[in-house]
């Protein structure tokens, strides 16, 4: 499986300009990895820059801050750290292994395991070598690692450790291309599967003749890397990422997020990076700000993050809006166990947090006693709880994939952690439009106003409402198609270059961009009314504090219903969701009189019980959501039942980015779903 074999390039009458180079094209998509494609380049503007490829990207810094630390890891309780200059090394030193074991241009590296340094090497390593990078999510099953492996066809394999490597193995008999796998972490698994070491020492004997080969034939308008959708509505797709889309989009978000300094900056990698956010921050923005990246543990999201924050205190900190919802119970928890007088400091200084914020988002100035209370709270109070948190040295901090309720964002920017929304999605590059802590830029609730690196419209379409649109965008940023994949590429991407969601929005009467709702989400009741369900869902979960999910039943049926799950404790090693509620839910739960500590006991209660406590809260929750929000009738929620265990990606009905997946959830409670409709009733 590893034994070195023969190249065979591509005929010599190629363009040998590269890696900078931009190959003649005569279309804007394309569904072929080799194909160019035309880049959207500007007389003028962000998009006016002069394309860079990856290499030379990592070459430069590499050049410039040679001995500046790039990536730290810790292992066996200290940390290891590469120079930029050591990174760019090893990289060239894992693309010359790489293309001695096989690799072939335009065919798949596959990198599956939690982020560490060799997971960028690999990928910097394969990029040079002239494949497609492709990052496998740690949670895939063996059938999904083989529908990429083959979309791809991939021919190396790169896995962290046993687990990830099983994985592959169990399919291993329908991937007859791959050439070599390697496994970075412990000993290797399997008879035949390399070493880290054994992959570097075999880069080091190789001399760079064909690696600058490679380099030469390479153009920044053809593809280098696969972004996979996380497969909510089919099976996953192959997001076609060019270099220049790489770099050019690493470039632009340092004018985006603004205040940062070049070689001054620190970063946390633990979200995915199978995830084209990640990618952007972890890894070519972060070579363009020449930042240090430390990278968290395996179990970061299962407790383990708060440490490494404090221990790194980063100057900018992405999460995803579970994370944020996470810090948050903490501390609402930590601030329930306060005295009077404690609890009366606390509520004083978040105050006049929030109001610091708020009138600087409203463009006025503070009284002198204002001022002079923030400066107070923020010494005594406010920097104490972000350095408890890790987050002291940050100034830049950012959410997306969901929304985040307006009570998260408040509280957070009352303790002096301000956080931008922003919304993109893998098919533009996570660049769509974003919040800013300036005057007219923010607005709680919104995603901000567009982006002036791209073109964001919304188009009309048939499920759509007066003054909504589905959201298109056109620019630099747009990927080249979907891998294999011609017809839904075009139903992506349209001829003249723009991109089409699937969301639908709105904008304000300020210019704020809305999400309301997801086409392919949209109910269409008995009486076709259109209804996207995610925002009925966000409305009932804020009106009901301990509620963990919700799910809006409905599609062909005369009216709406809705299923519930309960804040529940969650199995730190598997992420499986258990039956005792959390201490934070028991709380509420008490408050209204309920002394239910586990999700069947809550079931029992009101099943057994349907006027007490429990069930009283629930309905009178949903019935100030049909009086305040719903806009008719139909918008209105008539019946609702909890769940047996929460939803989550270990039972299936969250995906690798914690997306519902619905269709799942519909199949897996048909009983109880259809328990809440007559049989008469059910269909149209």
């Amino acid at each position: 499986m590893g034994d070195p074999v023969a190249v065979t390039e591509l005929p010599q009458s190629e363009p040998r300009n590269g890696p900078d180079q931009i190959l003649p094209a005569t279309c804007i998509k394309t569904s072929e990895a080799h194909e160019p494609v035309q880049l959207q380049i500007t007389e003028e503007g962000p998009a006016s820059e002069k394309p860079v490829s990856v290499h030379t990207l990592l070459k430069e810094a590499a050049t410039q801050h040679s001995k500046h630390p790039a990536l730290a890891i810790k292992r066996d309780g200290a940390w290891k750290f590469w120079t930029y200059e050591q990174y760019f090394n090893d990289a060239r030193t894992v693309g010359k292994a790489l293309i001695r074991l096989g690799l072939e241009r335009f065919h798949g590296v596959c990198i599956m395991g939690f982020n560490a340094p060799e997971w960028l090497i690999s990928n910097f390593g394969a990029i040079f070598a002239g494949g497609l990078t492709a990052g496998v999510y740690t949670t895939n099953s063996p059938e999904a690692c083989r529908h990429i492996a083959e979309n791809c066809k991939a021919q190396i394999i790169l896995v962290e450790d046993t687990t990830c490597l099983n994985k592959f193995l169990a399919v291993r008999r329908f991937l007859p291309e791959i050439k070599a796998i390697v496994q970075w972490s412990g000993e290797p698994g399997a008879p035949g599967v390399l070493s880290w070491a054994e992959l570097i020492a075999l880069g080091l004997t190789e001399k760079d003749d064909q690696l600058e080969e490679r380099l030469s034939l390479q153009a920044v308008n053809q593809c280098c890397t696969l972004i996979y959708t996380s497969g909510t509505t089919g099976p996953p797709k192959g997001v076609m990422c060019s270099q220049d889309h790489l770099t050019w989009c690493g470039r632009q978000y340092q004018t985006i997020l603004q205040h940062m300094q070049v070689a001054g900056e620190v970063g946390v990698s633990y979200l995915p990076l199978s995830h084209i956010a990640a990618q952007i921050l972890d890894i070519y923005l972060s070579v363009n700000m020449v930042a240090t990246i430390y990278f968290a543990q395996p179990d970061a999201l299962k407790g383990s993050l708060g440490k490494t924050l404090q221990e790194v205190q980063p100057t900018f900190f992405f999460g995803v809006p579970r994370v944020w919802e996470k810090l948050y119970e903490k501390m609402q928890e930590a601030g329930s166990q306060g005295g009077g007088l404690k609890k009366f400091v606390a509520t004083w200084a978040v105050y006049h947090g929030l109001n610091y914020y708020n009138a600087l988002l409203d463009d006025r100035s503070l009284s002198l006693n204002e001022s002079m209370c923030h400066a107070i709270a923020k010494t005594a109070i406010l920097n104490k709880v972000r350095a408890a948190i890790g987050l002291n040295r940050a100034n830049i901090f950012i959410t997306g994939s969901a929304p985040l309720s307006k009570d998260i964002l408040n509280y957070f920017m009352s303790i002096d952690i301000p956080i931008c929304e922003a919304y993109g999605m893998s098919e533009n590059l996570s660049m769509g439009s974003m919040c800013s802590i300036k005057p007219g830029l923010y607005k709680a609730g919104s995603v901000g106003k567009p982006m002036s690196q791209s073109t964001l419209q919304l188009k009309t379409h048939p499920s759509c409402k007066p003054g909504e649109g589905e959201i298109a965008f056109k620019g630099r940023n747009i990927c080249m198609g979907y891998l294999r994949m011609p017809e839904k590429t075009n139903e992506a991407i349209d001829d003249e270059g723009w991109l089409y969601s699937g969301d639908t929005g709105s904008f304000d009467e300020d210019g704020f961009l809305h999400i309301t709702g997801r086409i392919k989400e949209l109910i269409i009741t008995a009486g076709g009314e259109n209804i996207p369900p995610r925002i009925i869902e966000d409305h009932i979960k804020k009106e009901i504090p301990f509620l963990s999910s919700a799910m809006l039943i409905g599609d062909k049926r005369k009216y709406l219903s809705i299923l519930l799950t309960l804040q529940a404790e969650v199995n730190l090693e598997n992420g499986e969701p258990l039956q005792e509620l959390r201490e934070s839910c028991q709380a509420m739960l008490k408050e209204i009189g309920s002394n239910v500590k586990t999700v069947s006991e809550a079931v029992a209660e009101v099943t057994d019980n349907p006027k007490g406590p429990l069930s009283s809260a629930i309905q009178q929750g949903i019935d100030r959501y049909n009086k305040e929000y719903a806009i008719s009738n139909a918008q209105k929620v008539q019946k609702w039942t909890i769940l047996p265990q929460d939803f989550s990606h270990y039972n299936g009905e969250l995906n690798n980015t914690l997306k519902l997946v619905r269709n799942h959830v519909l199949e897996k409670y048909k009983d109880a779903i259809d328990a809440l409709y007559d049989p008469n009733d059910t269909k149209c």
